[in-house]
């Protein structure tokens, strides 16, 4: 089975690499897919570094992992990025493959709102929910407006790490440390390419 872990990853951190690493030993994936999307729809307001920018982080975060891989199955199409349409053509590119979608707690509680909701539980193998504390999900009772996701639901734990892209690039503009926040080869990037210099914080 291949996770599939969207994100804007803007930028990728330790938090992002433990998430994976979990997923992969907990939910017994051979792989972990790095879905990239240029934007998100939750996040409306402030302006993304560059995919090509984020592209190169990603990279670099992942290299040394052989079971991490980024796609570019949402780099390579026009928005909106719905996940069902990710996972629909993630499937057409690799049928035999049984994709497991990677989502928190807080986000199994909004699945209802999703687009699609029950076209994507239908489409994955399985959904890895990744416990977030003060987050609980009643997936029983989800399942009554969605029939068949209890049943794929695989939860999985991870040790709380309380790092957040939005502080790092905070941290960056105020010419903080971002050390052991981030993969020293991304902190190496993010300084060579003097991104997140300015900016918003959305």
């Amino acid at each position: 089975m291949i996770g599939v872990f969207g994100g804007t990853f803007d930028p990728p951190h330790l938090g992002h690499l433990i998430l994976a690493e979990h997923a992969l030993g907990e939910l017994g994936l051979e792989a972990v897919l790095w879905v990239l999307t240029p934007r998100s729809p939750l996040k409306p307001d402030g302006e993304p570094a560059s995919v090509a920018a984020r592209s190169r982080l990603v990279r670099a975060a992942i290299d040394s992992n052989p079971r991490f891989r980024l796609s570019s199955v949402e780099i390579d199409r026009q928005p909106p990025y719905l996940a069902v349409e990710t996972v629909e053509r993630l499937q057409a590119a690799d049928p035999g493959a049984g994709l497991v979608y990677l989502l928190g707690s807080d986000a199994l509680r909004e699945l209802p709102r999703w687009h699609e909701p029950a076209r994507l539980v239908s489409l994955c193998a399985a959904l890895g929910v990744m416990d977030r504390s003060g987050h609980a999900a009643d997936a029983a009772q989800i399942d009554e407006g969605i029939p068949g996701l209890l049943a794929k639901v695989r939860p999985f734990r991870v040790p709380r790490v309380e790092i957040s892209a939005r502080d790092i690039r905070h941290r960056v503009r105020q010419g903080l440390s971002i050390r052991y926040l981030v993969p020293e080869v991304v902190r190496e990037l993010i300084a060579t390419e003097e991104l997140y210099r300015s900016g918003g914080d959305a």
